[in-house]
């Protein structure tokens, strides 16, 4: 199958899915087109892959007929309306199983629907039981009117897909919305004034426990900081602003207590890349401070357990071996593979000692 049927069955079936809420209006243009014409019938139809899909009609039973059998896959890329005045006398409809038997057509005018980007959907049509033809006028007509079908699908088109990206969005809203207030980090967005864009209910409750106030849109950032901490804020803000980001653990008071924050100030971009201002998060990171300082504080213990112990340790070893020197000295120690056992033992044992001490006091440096 050519790419151009592919993309054109594609073009159909996506409008095949409207929800036709402007069917009223189609249906009228179609009463209208066959009032003009002096025809009984006017449809407007759907070619898809095999089947003649009739979308909207007037004066016909049939909601869909077999492509091959279909007047209006004639109509399927031609430019102008396309005019049978006797169905019998044409060769390509003679045997049609439409004209032989019901409806039995014997004329036929259709115009292309052809959209913005040039695929032909079907066509509008009227049709007759009797030879006919049609004037210019009529046919202008016809033509005018399948303009305003095609104005009117696509325009239906544009608000089904608007629809289908609000939707979109507003569940990408709540989302982030949910996402944004649920979150334990305190989120906040300033402008390049320095004044609150958007903040998330940690913050809030952050200011409402700190200041006894609550965070307002549109105020000044200065309202609602410490003056302790008011000029660091606003130099990393201004770093921010001017494109660096900030990331920094800070000690500052919480509750009355000291707390530790992990802060990050950070540029806040626009869709073309431009600077609006900056976002500033904070995270409370007292717990793992704590838990790191404690296993500091452990490790530190058992060093210093390890170093007290190993002294003590190689005290007597010391001893033992300033025995084992005046003994050897004396000339009188006993030449047997017992005392050569306990000299080498008590050696390695002072080697490992010595090894522990070395490895604690690298550990201190």
């Amino acid at each position: 199958m050519p790419l151009k049927e592919l993309e054109r069955l594609q073009t159909v079936r996506r409008f095949l899915q409207l929800p036709m809420d402007y069917e009223h209006q189609l249906q009228e243009i179609t009463r209208l087109a066959a009032y003009i014409c002096g025809q009984p019938t006017a449809l407007i139809t759907f070619i898809d892959k095999d089947i003649q899909h009739i979308k909207v009609k007037h004066n016909f039973e049939f909601s869909e007929t077999p492509r091959c059998d279909a007047f209006c896959d004639h109509v399927i890329g031609k430019k102008g309306a396309m005019i049978v005045k006797d169905a019998m006398l044409d060769d390509r409809f003679a045997a049609n199983p439409l004209v032989q038997d019901d409806p039995h057509i014997r004329f036929y005018a259709g115009v292309p629907l052809t959209t913005h980007d040039g695929y032909d959907l079907g066509s509008l049509c009227v049709i007759g039981k009797r030879p006919a033809d049609l004037s210019p006028r009529q046919t202008e007509m016809l033509e005018v009117l399948s303009r305003q079908v095609i104005k009117i699908l696509e325009f239906e088109a544009s608000v089904t897909l608007l629809k289908e990206k609000q939707a979109e969005l507003l569940r990408t809203e709540i989302e982030l919305h949910a996402f944004f207030e649920s979150s334990v980090e305190q989120h906040l967005l300033l402008n390049r004034d320095f004044e609150i864009l958007a903040f998330n209910k940690a913050w809030d409750n952050h200011v409402r426990s700190a200041y006894g106030r609550s965070l307002e849109r549109g105020k000044k950032m200065t309202d609602y900081i410490h003056l302790d901490h008011l000029a660091q804020f606003y130099r990393d803000y201004n770093t921010a602003l001017r494109g660096t980001a900030v990331f920094d653990e800070r000690k500052l008071k919480s509750d009355g207590n000291d707390a530790w924050f992990l802060v990050k100030f950070e540029p806040a971009f626009d869709a073309g890349g431009q600077i609006i201002g900056v976002s500033v998060n904070v995270v409370d990171v007292t717990r793992r401070i704590k838990n790191e300082e404690m296993v500091k504080a452990q490790k530190q213990s058992l060093q210093n357990i390890a170093f007290i112990q190993s002294h003590e340790l190689r005290r007597p070893v010391a001893s033992i071996l300033g025995l084992m020197d005046l003994i050897n000295a004396d000339g009188n120690q006993p030449q047997t593979i017992e005392w050569q056992y306990l000299q080498e033992s008590v050696k390695e044992l002072d080697s490992m000692i010595r090894m522990i001490i070395d490895e604690t006091d690298s550990d201190k440096k």
